[in-house]
């Protein structure tokens, strides 16, 4: 897919270190996103793309290095400052983390009642319908998340990172515990949205399918660093062995 980003930034990390005693997850990551930029963190499991997620979100300090989210330094923001700041990063669990005991209008209800106190009740109705509406499933609205899909979970889970008009998604393994279908359409509403609302999106992922699918760009995290950086065709074309095992 062609790029269609600007240069601006709204992630830039430089020289990100964390370890665990001996285990050097990240060893001097760096790597920037730009503004409606679609970037795919590929590396193999235990690699260190999930830590490299929650230090973004600030619920992991790193070692050393810099994360600077729309200009500011994660590691110096205070509790409310982190707040505030992830109510502009919208985060795609891989879990989905629904809560079960909430109706489908309830779980989709909860992040606005939490950060837009001055919304009124028909407000948030039309927001909730907007997001299910986003992801094609405006008819689950009452409905509990046991009695839908794995697929549809992942959906109504996506309406509910963008109920709050994110300006970054962060996705962790979007596609896990999908059936390859219902990954690929996962992998195609997450193109949608970023051309509907020009988010900038950092995807975790080992899924080659939903990398092709979604990235303008990839990051290659092996041995703790960013080992390369290039398109989907760039990539798969390389003879470095490394990277090649990715698309073999």
């Amino acid at each position: 897919m062609k790029t269609e980003n600007t240069n601006t930034s709204v992630i830039s990390i430089k020289g990100l270190k964390k370890s665990f005693d001996e285990n050097h997850v990240l060893r001097d990551f760096s790597v920037e996103l730009a503004e409606g930029e679609n970037l795919v963190v590929l590396g193999k499991s235990g690699s260190g793309k999930s830590v490299l997620i929650k230090c973004i979100i600030g619920l992991m300090k790193p070692d050393e290095g810099n994360i600077e989210v729309f200009g500011e330094n994660v590691m110096t923001l205070s509790h409310d400052e982190l707040d505030e700041m992830r109510v502009k990063v919208g985060f795609l669990f891989q879990s989905n983390a629904l809560y079960d005991s909430m109706t489908i209008r309830e779980n989709l209800e909860f992040p606005l009642r939490r950060h837009w106190d001055k919304n009124t009740q028909g407000n948030i109705n039309d927001l909730v319908m907007e997001a299910l509406s986003n992801v094609g499933l405006e008819s689950t609205v009452d409905k509990m998340p046991s009695e839908l899909s794995g697929g549809m979970q992942k959906r109504i889970a996506l309406a509910r990172t963008l109920i709050l008009k994110p300006k970054i998604i962060l996705y962790d393994e979007p596609t896990t515990g999908l059936d390859p279908i219902t990954g690929k359409e996962i992998c195609h509403l997450i193109v949608d949205m970023q051309k509907k609302y020009n988010t900038s999106s950092i995807i975790i992922s080992h899924d080659i399918n939903c990398v092709k699918i979604t990235a303008n760009r990839i990051v290659m995290l092996i041995d703790g660093l960013c080992y390369a950086t290039g398109t989907f065709e760039e990539l798969s074309n390389s003879k470095d062995e490394k990277i090649q095992q990715f698309f073999d």
